[in-house]
């Protein structure tokens, strides 16, 4: 089952596990300079408001009630990321683990190839969490993600119009499986514990307009971010199980006459916000694989790269910038364990 609460989807698998529950929010965030240098991840400014597209079917487009699902308002060349939070399962000590596929445009965001049913291996077309904690863009190449940023759906910069040449679907479409529950309890049996002990998941908390409301998702600026293989087997999910959700993109200028909700205030540029001295994060886990950049992807020409050949302004204030807080968030110690850093 998929439910909306305070702008987070919740899937929710009682028929697999009565505790498995994974959590997924859309987080607005600073677009990172688009100039082919590769920049630390930008931090979360809060979640995009969220709605039920059916609570708007008198206004939103046909084809938008076809795919049911949610909506969410972004400005032309505003940048998200996901954030992915699952369950913490006491009685076995682990986070109850699932495979969360990503496309944008119908286009998966992992491997480059065209959305279908289920999760392949060769190549790998989703994330495990909670090993892979969020993702903030397409997959170009091993450990570097080009942005996920906001255009308008028909202008042709979407990875969707690039990739296929239509523009067709636009938004965010996200399906999660959970593992079985069979492999959960033979992977991960349950642990016996001292009266009065409990464990704690370890957390990190990342502190233009048109008249057609579509959004597709487009490649921007360079960043960071290594997307783990998966740990366990492909067959270890339950495909059968699984929960999918259509997230569409509506232009931040249409969202007020839709909704009738303000949207929120643009992001500030890249340039504020590290001029006022703001942390950008750096994270990495040592125990996992990461895997390689997608070909298809790879070829995928950036915003600001489009936008010097159409010669039009579509990315505003792009000015590069030397990130100066730099705060590192390390994933993979014991519990107890100190992590050793500069003295």
């Amino acid at each position: 089952m998929i439910e909306l609460a305070s702008n987070v989807l919740n899937f929710t698998f009682p028929d697999v596990h009565p505790e498995a529950e994974l959590q997924i929010n859309f987080q607005r965030t600073l677009r990172i300079p688009d100039d082919d240098h590769d920049y630390p991840l930008p931090p979360g400014l809060g979640t995009f408001p969220i709605q039920h597209v059916d609570d708007h079917a008198a206004n939103v487009p046909s084809s938008w009630l076809q795919h049911g699902g949610v909506m969410l308002p972004m400005f032309q060349s505003e940048a998200m990321w996901l954030d992915f939070d699952s369950s913490w399962i006491e009685q076995n000590d682990v986070a109850y683990p699932f495979a969360i596929k990503v496309a944008a445009g119908k286009q998966c965001a992992i491997s480059g190839e065209p959305w279908n049913e289920g999760v392949t291996g060769k190549p790998q077309n989703y994330m495990v969490a909670p090993e892979q904690p969020w993702l903030d863009g397409f997959v170009v190449d091993k450990g570097c993600v080009r942005q996920f940023v906001a255009m308008p759906l028909g202008s042709g910069y979407s990875a969707e119009e690039q990739i296929t040449g239509a523009a067709q679907h636009g938004g965010l479409q996200v399906a999660v499986y959970p593992m079985k529950r069979n492999v959960f309890e033979r992977r991960f049996p349950k642990v016996k514990r001292m009266k009065n002990m409990q464990s704690h998941d370890v957390c990190y908390s990342m502190p233009e307009c048109c008249s057609a409301p579509d959004m597709g998702l487009a490649p921007g600026g360079r960043m960071k971010q290594e997307i783990y293989s998966d740990p366990y087997d492909v067959d270890d999910w339950d495909i059968e199980a699984g929960g999918r959700c259509f997230v569409h993109l509506c232009n931040s200028m249409t969202w007020q006459s839709l909704t009738g909700e303000v949207p929120p205030h643009p992001a500030p540029t890249a340039k504020v916000y590290n001029s006022s001295g703001l942390p950008w994060f750096d994270y990495y886990d040592d125990s996992m694989t990461a895997v390689g950049g997608s070909p298809i992807l790879a070829k995928l020409k950036s915003v600001a790269q489009l936008s010097a050949e159409k010669k039009d302004a579509a990315l505003p204030e792009n000015e590069s910038v030397t990130p100066g807080n730099l705060v590192l968030c390390r994933k993979g110690l014991k519990q107890g364990q100190v992590r050793e850093g500069a003295i």
